[in-house]
């Protein structure tokens, strides 16, 4: 089956066909957290947008670098050029090393996308580890004359580059406008205008996190990292760049700026942005007391929550929405998700009791054909999933026997639900997961009651083979005056 598909450029502005760089191959950057607290919603949203557009792509056979960075540097508070790093304050606050910090909220991070099912990048690479990249990268950038040193920093100078080039092609800002709505920032003065934005900070004394360098001991810009790491591990030129809404300006912009500033050449083919989570209508922070973290979600303990969701129904819930469309959250439709997830998967299950009868139609082709469509459209998970629920009735029918499904038919249903739904929308079904787990659970108590009925009746050989069995598979078992515990390693 021949597919072409169409994405949504966000520096065209409309969808273009897309055709890789180096076909079959495919090269992707996405920007990932700044490690300096819990993965929320939005965290998931962009997450799980990538993750789909990443699945997708590897069922068409494409082969993909997926590269998604972790920021461990150079964010400063409110995102400006000034004040504290926030890596450094939480630090600062916790007394300990800023890197028990990252490490901490990396694991944390990968423990969340691990429950949402999210594939892991192929590169995940840290700010922190790519200095003397981004230092060539500065280098690069002052000798083609669009970057200035002033106190030990050195800062883009933005007017210098629009006189060349255009900043501000993928926000549709205009530089005027900037200049006029651009408030004073501390340490304007180092600056030849308001908007330049910096390339490396001259670190204070009691900065934690910083480098030598020959401007100054300091640190990289926030900007700066995924232009030297996309070039890294992408090249000058790849396929795609993704992150949400929020990093088009100036986070994106600014990439622009300083990849073209660097080689004279954009790097990016296809530029996409998933849109925000807002609740109730609003958007979600923490000044609003709005902001839920995953673990609170899969918890249940925040105000805002009627009720703890699955990371499952969470990942439901997000893709039924178009990745570029807002997200509002409510309890009303999360508990819609969990329900028809429940739905979707009861379907599946009852594909395998389902018996061949009658002749193959063209319904199932047709399905499969609406399904690659869907997504084919700029990735359009809704219209997808609306497809698949068309199905579920079919499937229905037929297991209350008002259809009939052929033997060919039969096998085409049950590779269309494995590819689109585990492989592509990457569900699973948690019910089934619990079931087998309190099913295995089950049986070790059966056989350790077995064991205690042994000891009990002095046939201690049978009792100590038992144990040594369930040791070799990794169940440690701890004798107790009234019975036993048991747990697995």
């Amino acid at each position: 089956m021949e597919h072409k598909l169409f994405v949504y450029n966000s520096l065209s502005r409309k969808k273009e066909l897309f055709v890789p760089l180096h076909s079959p191959s495919v090269g992707m950057y996405v920007c990932g957290p700044t490690v300096y607290g819990d993965p929320h919603m939005g965290h998931s949203r962009s997450a799980i947008t990538f993750d789909l557009i990443f699945r997708y792509l590897q069922t068409l056979g494409y082969k993909v670098r997926y590269v998604r960075n972790i920021t461990d540097v150079g964010h400063l508070e409110n995102d400006a050029d000034e004040g504290e790093d926030k890596i450094t304050k939480k630090a600062r606050i916790e007394a300990i090393e800023p890197m028990e910090v990252v490490q901490y909220y990396i694991n944390r991070y990968h423990q969340f996308m691990n429950m949402l099912q999210i594939l892991p990048p192929s590169i995940e690479p840290q700010a922190s580890g790519h200095i003397i990249e981004q230092i060539t990268l500065i280098e690069k950038i002052i000798a083609a004359g669009y970057a200035y040193e002033s106190n030990g920093s050195v800062y883009f100078d933005v007017k210098k580059y629009n006189q060349d080039y255009h900043y501000g092609k993928l926000s549709g800002r205009i530089l005027d406008d900037l200049l006029s709505y651009t408030r004073e920032l501390d340490g304007q003065n180092e600056k030849h205008n308001s908007f330049d934005f910096a390339l490396w900070k001259k670190a204070t004394p009691e900065h934690l996190m910083k480098w030598p360098s020959k401007w100054s001991e300091g640190f990289p810009g926030w900007h700066l990292e995924c232009s030297a790491m996309s070039a890294k591990y992408l090249g000058d030129e790849f396929d795609i760049h993704g992150g949400g809404m929020d990093l088009l300006f100036p986070h994106h912009e600014c990439e622009i700026a300083q990849t073209v500033a660097s080689s004279g050449k954009e790097a990016v083919r296809y530029w996409i942005h998933n849109n925000m989570i807002t609740i109730n209508g609003q958007k979600m922070g923490k000044s609003l007391g709005n902001y839920i973290t995953l673990e609170e979600l899969f918890a249940g303990n925040h105000k805002a929550l009627e009720k703890a969701y699955s990371p499952m129904t969470v990942r439901f819930f997000i893709l039924q929405a178009h990745y570029r469309s807002t997200l509002d959250f409510s309890n009303e439709a999360l508990q819609a998700s969990e329900k028809g997830l429940q739905r979707l998967f009861a379907a599946i299950k009852a594909l395998s009791h389902i018996k061949p009868s009658g002749e193959s139609g063209t319904y199932v082709t047709d399905l499969q054909q609406k399904c690659f469509t869907a997504m084919n459209d700029d990735f359009n998970s809704p219209i997808l999933i609306a497809h698949l629920f068309d199905g579920v009735k079919f499937i229905n029918s037929v297991k209350d026997g008002y259809e009939t499904v052929g033997s060919d038919d039969l096998d085409l249903l049950k590779q269309i639900y494995s590819t689109f739904v585990d492989q592509v929308l990457g569900l699973k079904d948690e019910s089934t997961s619990e079931s087998n787990s309190q099913l295995i659970d089950g049986l070790i108590n059966m056989v350790l009651q077995m064991r205690m009925d042994a000891k009990n009746r002095k046939d201690f050989a049978a009792s100590d083979q038992i144990r040594n069995e369930l040791v070799k598979l990794g169940i440690e078992v701890k004798d107790r005056k009234d019975g036993f515990d048991w747990s697995k390693k």
